[in-house]
């Protein structure tokens, strides 16, 4: 199994931040020296590493605020009217906060996470039916849920840690043009609404196509029906940059460019004690281990192999000479605008006229395995994501695939026009590519991620195989899995499994990681493929 690309392509949201030094832990190292031994070690340091490590700190600090504080009433009792002097023993001091340490390949968030769309989209409805046979109605709308409460529990953390990622609470609107998608998708939708009783959020809203409605108020030409549904945007490397420093300055350890080539227990049977990371830069032994790596986690836990694998994705961004500069948006590149052009002036070879802004975010089915996910940011620019029909074009333009140092071939093409060929209002604009990546996912084979505690491996937890859909997963599968952490570093999770500790979070049972799923031989990943939509006869693995 491969290691990370030493030298990857870089992405819009890795290039163009314009952090100052003293915020950009790209390349952060804490300590000169890797520590000799941790609590807790982090390997991979996207989105799950990163809020995996800052919901570990910040439960023991949040305990250790608790149990420091003095009880009401301390040193005088007045509960008969009378003053009781007697002095009671002092609390003791807290204890230590836990040694954490994140390990990185290369520099901070230069994965999937920095590579991503911007897009927090929860699934209301698309693999409602396919959840539902295999899992009952019941645990596919608690899949939903789970998803949906991402966007908020975002939100929130952004809000109170006063992290600056450009967030945006927004619409988004999922279009079909394509009748062999659209007409199943809403029969599925209408028979489980309507025949069998399944509640939808309240917030999900069909949009029909008749009289051209869909086009109205989507935008996109052709649409035949669609979805709306709340969902938001955000910078994903100023996320992760801003989860960093709060886990640094809580006492964390950030070592970047260390790249893990093993990991193995010390000792064995009943007497084995810690885990032995490898590095190249020497070893470090940690008490517990949590591996956050995604696509790479069969490379360090080898059975992971063909559970999660490497998928490659392309995604850019598109702009005008009328998009404003956002700050922070650094310099950019030169998207090749004659001056005077996008202002409506005719400038002697034509005219170029500025595009309608869009408010909202999209996901755009145009095939059974044609689908592209867009955001538009607030400086008007464009960031879109998927080219299914240039990457599926062959197995090894993608799957298994873990080259990010170059692009897809065709997907440079597929982009060039986009906005003009898809969107009302953007015919005759000189919208066109300013940034294009390529980036690794880690699909799972029941479409599934695998979190919580790795069966015969005590003290090795995973948080990993999004299959795409990371974003509106991620933070809560990481509060879980930090839990668990916190629990076994005080002690209370001995003596308990893997799947008795997950009961006692908040992770959908699908999630957890067991015996019977690893154990599981039918890969479903590959017909998937963000965009090919697993039958509902497929056979998943049942709970």
């Amino acid at each position: 199994m491969p290691l990370p690309h030493r030298s990857p392509m870089s992405s819009y949201w890795l290039s163009s931040h314009a952090y100052p030094p003293e915020t950009d832990l790209s390349r952060h190292r804490t300590t000169p020296e890797l520590p000799a031994e941790v609590d807790v070690a982090i390997i991979g340091s996207g989105f799950s590493g990163a809020a995996m490590a800052y919901y570990i700190l910040k439960g023991e600090e949040q305990s250790s605020s608790s149990a420091s504080s003095p009880s009401s009433g301390s040193g005088i009792n007045s509960s008969s009217g009378g003053s009781d002097t007697t002095p009671t023993t002092p609390s003791p001091p807290p204890p230590p906060p836990p040694s954490v340490l994140i390990l990185e390949a290369r520099e901070a968030c230069s994965g999937a996470t920095g590579r991503n769309g911007g897009h927090v989209k929860p699934d209301l409805y698309f693999n409602a039916a396919l959840y539902s046979k295999h899992y009952g109605p019941r645990m596919a709308a608690e899949l939903t849920e789970f998803e949906t409460r991402q966007v908020f529990d975002i939100k929130k953390l952004v809000e109170q840690e006063r992290i600056e990622c450009d967030f945006e609470l927004t619409r988004t609107i999922d279009v079909y043009t394509d009748e062999r998608v659209a007409g199943p998708v809403v029969e599925a939708y209408m028979r489980m609404k309507e025949s069998e009783g399944y509640e939808f959020a309240q917030d999900l809203h069909f949009i029909p196509g008749e009289r051209g409605r869909a086009e109205q108020v989507s935008g996109v030409k052709g649409a035949l029906c669609a979805f709306s549904y709340t969902a938001a945007s955000l910078w994903p490397w100023k996320l992760v940059m801003g989860l960093l420093g709060r886990v640094v300055g809580m006492g964390g350890n950030l070592q970047t460019n260390t790249v893990v080539l093993g990991v193995e227990r010390e000792g064995e049977g009943d007497g084995a004690g810690r885990w032995v990371l490898r590095t190249e830069r020497g070893e470090v032994r940690a008490k517990t281990l949590v591996v956050t790596t995604n696509a790479y986690t069969g490379t360090l836990l080898k059975e992971f192999e063909g559970k999660i694998t490497p998928a490659r994705g392309v995604a850019c961004r598109i702009a005008t000479s009328t998009s404003g500069k956002h700050e922070g948006d650094g310099d950019g590149e030169d998207v090749g605008a004659v001056e005077g052009v996008g202002d409506g002036k005719d400038v002697g070879v034509r005219l170029v006229r500025p595009p309608p802004h869009l408010n909202n975010t999209y996901s755009m089915r145009f095939g059974p395995q044609e689908y592209d996910y867009l955001i538009s940011r607030t400086d008007g620019s464009i960031v879109v994501g998927g080219a299914k029909q240039a990457v599926l074009l062959d197995d090894s333009y993608w799957r298994d695939n873990t080259d990010d140092s170059q692009l897809i071939p065709g997907a440079r093409e597929y982009f060039t026009g986009y906005m003009q060929r898809h969107f009302h209002g953007w015919e005759g604009t000189d919208a066109q590519i300013t940034d294009i990546w390529t980036g690794i996912m880690g699909y799972s084979a029941d479409l599934m991620p695998w979190v919580g505690e790795v069966p015969n491996r005590k003290g090795v937890f995973v948080s990993a195989g999004f299959t795409g859909h990371g974003m509106p997963r991620i933070l809560g599968c990481a509060e879980a899995v930090a839990g668990l952490v916190r629990d076994r570093m005080r002690g209370h999770g001995q003596g308990k499994d893997g799947m008795q500790g997950m009961q006692g979070t908040k992770a959908p049972r699908p999630y957890w990681v067991t015996k019977e799923r690893l154990e599981e031989e039918r890969d479903i990943s590959r017909e998937y493929m963000a965009g090919g939509r697993a039958k509902e006869g497929t056979n998943t693995t049942k709970l």
